[in-house]
């Protein structure tokens, strides 16, 4: 059945020690893979209330919106047919204390360094959407974001060109 209208969607980027949460999904589309965790935002709830929602039900993490890091669609099309059209608005945001659990949707979780993202297989749009998180975490003032220079050094890593003798 082909869908009305799109649906709004929100994703959470939590960064804490050089690490970026990650969730295999458990359930279309994307089942099975790698990506940032988050879902549908309900009737009567704004974005931020329902990344906050969705984190929790997903991760069993508390979060707290900080700002949005990036808009897009995504259309899934058979032939002419569109299967799904969603909206999403991802968040960066910063963790209370706690420890990240699969639920909910999730089928594992996982805390993945910059070097690291290369084994998840990460759908395009979310690898973009998880360096920029990594960089804009870097500038923030609190004890959970990932310390400047360390982030400095991951994206630099993850950045550089690959090639023989390079280590990668």
């Amino acid at each position: 059945m082909t869908p009305a209208a799109p649906v709004v969607g929100v994703g959470g980027v939590v960064v804490r020690d050089g690490r970026v949460l990650l969730v295999r999904r458990g359930k279309a589309p994307l089942y099975g893979r790698w990506t940032v965790p988050g879902g549908t935002v309900e009737l009567g709830e704004t974005l931020e209330e329902a990344v906050v929602r969705e984190m929790e039900e997903e991760t069993s993490l508390r979060v707290e919106p900080l700002e949005v890091l990036a808009v897009f669609d995504r259309i899934d099309r058979e032939g002419e047919r569109v299967l799904y059209h969603y909206v999403i608005v991802d968040y960066l945001c910063r963790s209370r204390p706690g420890e990240a659990v699969a639920a909910s949707d999730a089928l594992e979780v996982a805390w993945a360094s910059a070097g690291e993202l290369g084994q998840y297989d990460l759908p395009a749009k979310a690898m973009e959407v998880v360096l920029d998180a990594l960089e804009r975490a870097a500038a923030l003032p609190s004890a959970d974001s990932l310390p400047a220079a360390a982030a400095a050094r991951i994206l630099k890593a993850v950045r550089a060109p690959s090639g023989p003798g390079r280590g990668r």
